[in-house]
C-alpha cells in the first residue's frame, strides 16, 4: 500500500516537532542544572579555573632560537676580534722526516740513527705550523691549544687588525692540550666567556679559526653531542671530556674558539677524526679556563693520579683474566674496573690497591668505566 503525500508531510512535522522539544526539553533541564550547581562550584572552587587563552598568557615564556637571521653574522662580529693566527716553528732533525726514515731502514736495516755512529749529524730544520687562538685579557694573555705550539718557546700571534707580535709561551699542559701565550700589548679585544651548564646537543655552534691558512673562517653546525671520552676521540692520552661538534674543523682551527648563538664561548675547537666529516671536538670552556688560570699562575698544571693500569670489566674480560696464568687472579664480578697493573712508587701502592681489585665506586658515584674513574679522579684537585 502506498503512502501519500499528505502523510508523509505530516509525520515530517511530527518527527521535526519531536527534535524541537527534545532539545527544548533538554536545554530546560541544563540550564536547571547551571542554576543548582553555581553555587556549589563557587563553594568548590573559590577561584575560576582560567580558560585556554589565559593559560597559554599565564605559561612562562618558552625559551627559543633566535630570531635575527643574522645571529650568526653578530656572534662573529663580538668574537671575531679576539680570534688570532699563531705561527709556530720548531727545530726537528731532518732525520725525523718519514721519507728519510724510509731510507735509513732501507740500507741500516731497523736500527736507529743513534746506532750508527759512522753516519754524519744532519743539520735541524725549521717545522712551521699554524693554529688559532683568542685573547683572554685586554693586556694579551691568550689560550691557545698545547699541540699548536709544541716545541717553541715563542710563537708570532696576527690580529685581525693585521697587528703582529711576538707571544711568550707562559706554560703548556699536554694532559689536556691546552697552552697559554702573553702578548705586550694593551686595550685587546677580549673574548666573552660563557658556560656549557646548559648545554644539549641540537644548539648552534659556530666555529672561528683559520683553517689551512685561511684567516678569519667561520663555520656553522650543531652541537652533536656531549661529554665524549678522550678514547672516543681517538686521544686515550687526554684527560678532557668533548664537546662534539658538526661545524667544520680543518687543520689551523686547533686553539680557535667554538660559540654559542649568542656569541659566547664556550668551547676551544682541539680535534678532528681522520677520515671523518662533521666530526670535531672542542675543550669544554671551564676546562680550558681552569687549566689556563693554573699555567699563567705557576707554568705548570698538577694533575692526580693514582699510578695504576686498569680495564672496563666485562663477563669475556672476566674470563678472560681467570683463565690467565701470569695475572694469577680471579675475579667473581663481571661489572666495574678492574686493576691489571699497580706501578710502584704510587698513591696506588701506598694506598694498598693490588693487581685484580675491582674499582665499583668512588666518592658515591657508581664507576662504569675506565673514563669515570679519570674523571674522579681529576676532581679531586
Amino acid at each position: 500500500m502506498g503512502v501519500s503525500p499528505k502523510h508523509l508531510g505530516l509525520g515530517g512535522i511530527l518527527l521535526l516537532l519531536g527534535a524541537g522539544a527534545g532539545w527544548a526539553g533538554h536545554t530546560y533541564i541544563e540550564d536547571r542544572y547551571k542554576a543548582e550547581t553555581a553555587g556549589l562550584a563557587e563553594r568548590i572552587l573559590p577561584t575560576a579555573l582560567p580558560t585556554s587563552q589565559e593559560a597559554i598568557a599565564q605559561a612562562p615564556p618558552a625559551q627559543s632560537l633566535p630570531v635575527d637571521a643574522n645571529f650568526i653574522a653578530n656572534a662573529v662580529n663580538r668574537v671575531g676580534p679576539s680570534v688570532v693566527r699563531i705561527d709556530a716553528s720548531r727545530p726537528v732533525s731532518s732525520l725525523n722526516d718519514p721519507f728519510e726514515r724510509r731510507l735509513f731502514r732501507r740500507f741500516f736495516g731497523e736500527e736507529s740513527p743513534q746506532q750508527l755512529p759512522q753516519q754524519p749529524q744532519l743539520p735541524e730544520r725549521l717545522e712551521q705550523g699554524t693554529g688559532s687562538g683568542f685573547i683572554l685579557t685586554a693586556d694579551g694573555k691568550l689560550l691557545t691549544n698545547a699541540h699548536v705550539i709544541e716545541g717553541a718557546e715563542q710563537v708570532s700571534v696576527t690580529l685581525k687588525d693585521g697587528r703582529t707580535f711576538i707571544g711568550e709561551v707562559m706554560g703548556a699542559d699536554p694532559v689536556t692540550d691546552v697552552a697559554v701565550i702573553k702578548i705586550e700589548a694593551t686595550d685587546l679585544p677580549v673574548a666573552p666567556l660563557g658556560t656549557t651548564a646548559n648545554l644539549s646537543p641540537g644548539q648552534w655552534a659556530i666555529a672561528i679559526g683559520n683553517p689551512l691558512g685561511l684567516d678569519n673562517t667561520v663555520t656553522a653546525g650543531i652541537i652533536s653531542a656531549l661529554d665524549r671520552t678522550s678514547t672516543q676521540v681517538g686521544i686515550a692520552d687526554k684527560r678532557v671530556q668533548f664537546i662534539q661538534t658538526d661545524a667544520a674543523i680543518n687543520p689551523g682551527n686547533s686553539g680557535g674558539p667554538l660559540l654559542n648563538a649568542s656569541g659566547e664561548v664556550i668551547g676551544m675547537n682541539t680535534a678532528i677524526r681522520a677520515n671523518a666529516q662533521g666530526l670535531g671536538f672542542a675543550i669544554p670552556i671551564e676546562t680550558a679556563k681552569r687549566i689556563s688560570d693554573q699555567l699563567f699562575e705557576t707554568g705548570e698544571v698538577q694533575h692526580p693520579y693514582l699510578g695504576i693500569q686498569m680495564v672496563n670489566l666485562s663477563e669475556e674480560m672476566r674470563d678472560r683474566i681467570n683463565q690467565d696464568p701470569e695475572i694469577g687472579v680471579k675475579i667473581n664480578q663481571d661489572s666495574g674496573v678492574v686493576i691489571v697493573r699497580v706501578m710502584p712508587d704510587t698513591p696506588a701502592e701506598s694506598a694498598g690497591l693490588q693487581r685484580g681489585d675491582v674499582i665499583k665506586r668512588i666518592n658515591d658515584t657508581v664507576i662504569v668505566d675506565v673514563t669515570d674513574v679519570q674523571s674522579q679522579v681529576e676532581k679531586t684537585v
